[in-house]
């Protein structure tokens, strides 16, 4: 019998894994994919892969304290130090600076097979957390005294099932939570590239009527390109040459960065949100992109996963250390009030932003660029919105805050 069983191996659910296993906690992991890395594996290559996480300070903090940020290629890890947000048409842009908010840097820009690699290389160490990788979930069955899942080729049964399995979570459907779902009518293309100057470690993104485009800095001066944009548009970047896609791209930056002198594959994948009616059900709880997904236009979406990870952890960590049980309704209802009207705000904050960037009325324009302006000239409130996108302000889970 486990404590409880994840299903979904990537960086939130094993997250979790290594949170609850570092608790005493035993835990079954339940991955469809065969791990993605093995240790010793190579990261070698001319250009870096461009699906990639943006991780805020405190998502830092949270795997620096469970041992995985060490594991972490240092070599293969973006830092933005600073960023500039800048419109189409007009004279709206805003500098964000880390060191007006006395930190080395607002955040960092990783690969997704880099996370991957440094969360599995960890729950190898853990002896309290056996992974079950390369097998589908079949079935949840929710009984009095436990909660039972079925993979393809083995029963486990534990006291709560976990859902990080995603935007199509098997688990959500399978315990019966119903979610909303929003189609924004967009792709985002996803490329790296080199450009002709350095990026100084700064993101660089603009509002396009299309959709934001954003140039994400990653080491060896190169940049990752996520532009969203209208699917029919997305087709026709994709099917661009090289070149024809590097002078487009130095279009659309207005050249900030000089020629781009090295394009790497490009990807598209549909933008969708999704918000769950509930996150726990009796001996069930959701998290990361199970429970919410959100326009990706700030970059915050593993970020809100692995804030839900270390709450889910420290709230079943709390509840057993007070001798309560880690199942029931009671205990999962502090953590989804705990998580879920953050979750709601960031995804109506980026709802907004996507609703009031896309909107091509004059009026819309003129407020647009009078905002931007003036949030860069009111340094105060620049300073807020560093530190909250950054996570070094807000209710968060310990392992996520700043230690003094």
């Amino acid at each position: 019998m486990f404590d409880v069983v994840i299903v979904g191996g990537g960086p939130v659910g094993a997250t979790l894994a290594a949170a609850l296993g570092s608790n005493g906690m035993r835990i079954a992991l339940v991955e469809a994919r065969a791990p993605a890395h093995r240790p010793g594996s190579s990261f070698e290559g001319d250009i870096y892969e461009p699906r990639v996480s943006s991780l805020t300070r405190a998502s830092e903090r949270i795997l620096d304290s469970l041992g995985i940020w060490a594991l972490l290629p240092a070599e293969r890890v973006g830092v933005i130090r600073d960023m500039h947000v800048w419109e189409r048409q007009g004279v709206g842009e805003v500098h964000f600076d880390s060191a007006e908010i006395a930190e080395p840097c607002l955040g960092f820009i990783v690969e997704n097979r880099a996370l991957e690699w440094a969360v599995e290389r960890h729950l190898e160490e853990l002896e309290s957390v056996t992974q079950y990788r390369g097998q589908s979930l079949e079935s949840v069955q929710v009984r009095a005294n436990c909660v039972v899942v079925q993979t393809e080729r083995t029963r486990l049964e534990a006291q709560l099932v976990v859902g990080a399995d995603g935007n199509n979570s098997r688990v959500r459907e399978l315990v019966g939570i119903e979610a909303e779902r929003t189609d924004y009518h967009q792709r985002a293309v996803v490329s790296v590239v080199r450009p002709e100057k350095s990026h100084c470690d700064t993101a660089w993104q603009r509002f396009l009527p299309g959709g934001p485009l954003a140039m994400l800095p990653l080491p060896d001066n190169q940049s990752c390109v996520v532009w969203s944009m209208r699917p029919g548009d997305a087709e026709q970047v994709l099917a661009l040459s090289d070149g024809a896609f590097a002078r487009e791209l130095e279009e659309a930056t207005q050249s900030r960065l000089g020629k781009v002198l090295l394009t790497g594959p490009r990807e598209a994948f549909d933008l969708r949100a999704l918000k769950a009616r509930e996150y726990v059900r009796e001996r069930a709880a959701l998290v990361g992109d199970a429970a919410h997904t959100i326009h990706p236009l700030a970059g915050q979406g593993v970020n809100l996963g692995l804030y839900d990870a270390a709450a889910l952890a420290e709230t079943l960590s709390d509840a057993r250390a007070a001798g309560r049980s880690i199942h029931t309704r009671s205990t999962l209802r502090r953590y989804e009030r705990w998580r879920r009207g953050h979750n709601v705000a960031m995804q109506a904050t980026m709802d907004l932003f996507f609703s009031l960037f896309g909107s091509q009325r004059p009026f819309v324009k003129r407020i647009r660029n009078v905002g931007l302006k003036a949030t860069n000239q009111f340094i105060p409130l620049k300073r807020t919105i560093m530190r909250q996108a950054s996570g070094l302000d807000g209710d968060l889970p310990a392992r996520a805050r700043k230690t003094t």
